[in-house]
């Protein structure tokens, strides 16, 4: 599962929107409106309540409580995106990450937000041998990995600051053996853990074990839709049905289910069958994951889509999740989110939770803005793409990390982003792929290598 579980939209849970409230708008939801603006034009970022709409005349009645709106607004996105999950998420166990007092304290106290995600390699042991996994897992022991005190004394630490979704990945998770000792401290301490996996290994009294523990949601990989195809990416026979099965145990036993799916040149004719396999399998979420090539990864540079194909897969990704009754999205592709802003103004639609769920709640990139990523070593990143270490939590506390890293803060800094992202009407809302930027480039701040789209200030359109 190392392969897609190291990024910021790679999670098993959705619900991460912005937590709105009171009559003034956050700083994102201000950066939300400019992205919206266009060249030349005032924005006003205007508050949500509930996720819906606050009315304008809240913003200048000089009161702290915002209009009513009506209860009956629908959520989702018509035909898709429902506004209620289906089951098997945090937010379905009354969990809001990064909402609790130590966050908000924290976010008082520094200017800076916390982490609502953390991704959390806890050992690089793997049974199977990915063509494109980030990790480049094998089977067998990693010297060097956290023990059972550390991740403790790690998660201590972590919620001193937030109540975050811990990603437990890997490698492979369940190989861990404490692995539960690890999920019921994280619940104790007041995180909600969740699991990364190849579901190759869940039995009965596996998914017996994960609803006994309270793990909400897994997310699982599924790259083709044939055990021929997927056996052959995966690098292990039999894979695809072991995968299945573990699907459908862990369903029967109540957990939640997200597929995820690495997008390449060898299987992006095939996404609607993937995501058709995953509707017939009753899972939550679908997740499309458009490939950055690092660990592993690197030997397909050459099956990595060209930026046109990208985009189309993309524009098919908008339309397709107007109807998908799945959780449906893109990941390691930033640039959807000025897609949807694209289309959604072309239709003449204005992108609001009402209309498109949670997408009009979050940005693309949120490396080192919400989410990070801890190694099996304790290693520090602002995901597990991006080739670089802020830090570890052997040597530092997280919070120390989270809060000193220069690297964090650029990365917060929208206007430190060069080139093309740097000048781009949409960089609050989409930012680029900092680790492809970074694996391609060498600097992270550079502008995104797999964007065909030119800002308007760059066509001569914005003065």
């Amino acid at each position: 599962m190392a392969d897609n579980v190291g990024n910021t939209d790679a999670r098993p849970d959705l619900e991460l929107e912005e937590e709105f409230g009171g009559a003034r708008p956050t700083i994102d939801e201000q950066e939300l409106a400019e992205a919206e603006a266009g060249c030349g034009q005032t924005a006003v970022g205007i508050p949500m309540v509930g996720g819906r709409a606050v009315a304008s005349s809240s913003l200048s009645s000089g009161t702290d409580r915002p209009a009513e709106a009506s209860s009956k607004a629908p959520l989702g996105h018509p035909g898709g995106h429902p506004g209620a999950q289906r089951h098997g998420g945090a937010r379905s166990m009354g969990f809001r990450p990064g909402g609790g007092e130590a966050a908000q304290a924290y976010e008082a106290r520094t200017g800076i937000k916390a982490p609502r995600i953390i991704a959390w390699e806890i050992t690089r042991s793997c049974n199977l041998s990915c063509a494109h996994c980030r990790a480049a897992a094998e089977f067998g022991a990693y010297p060097g990995e956290l023990s059972l005190d550390e991740i403790k004394t790690t998660i201590d630490d972590i919620v001193t600051i937030t109540n975050p979704i811990i990603i437990l990945t890997g490698g492979e998770p369940l190989m861990r053996p404490d692995i539960w000792e690890v999920v019921d401290y994280a619940h104790e301490k007041g995180a909600m853990p969740v699991i990364g996996t190849n579901a190759t290994l869940i039995t009965d009294e596996i998914a017996s074990a994960m609803a006994e523990h309270r793990i909400p949601r897994i997310s699982v990989s599924v790259d083709f839709p044939t055990a021929e195809e997927h056996d052959a990416f995966r690098g292990e026979p039999g894979c695809f049905d072991a995968t299945i099965e573990g699907i459908r145990i862990a369903k029967r036993h109540g957990i939640g289910v997200q597929i995820n799916m690495t997008v390449t040149t060898l299987n992006h004719d095939k996404v609607e069958a993937v995501h058709d396999l995953a509707e017939s399998l009753g899972v939550d979420a679908f997740h499309i994951f458009m490939l950055v090539p690092t660990g592993r990864g690197e030997d397909l540079l050459d099956k990595e889509l060209p930026p046109e194909e990208y985009e189309k897969v993309l524009e098919w990704a908008y339309e397709r999740q107007k109807t998908s009754p799945l959780h449906f999205k893109p990941t390691d592709a930033p640039h959807y989110y000025r897609i949807i802003r694209q289309k959604a103004k072309a239709e003449g639609k204005k992108v609001t939770r009402e209309e498109y769920g949670l997408d009009a709640m979050t940005r693309g990139c949120l490396g080192g803005i919400t989410f990070c990523f801890i190694s099996h070593v304790g290693d520090i990143q602002p995901c597990g793409y991006f080739d670089m270490q802020l830090g570890n939590v052997k040597e530092q506390p997280f919070s120390a990390i989270w809060t000193e890293s220069k690297v964090f803060n650029e990365l917060r800094d929208y206007s430190l982003l060069k080139g093309k992202c740097g000048a781009c009407e949409y960089k609050a809302v989409c930012g680029g792929c900092r680790a492809r930027a970074l694996s391609v480039t060498g600097d992270y701040l550079a502008e995104e290598p797999y964007c065909v789209y030119v800002p308007k200030s760059m066509q001569g359109e914005c003065e």
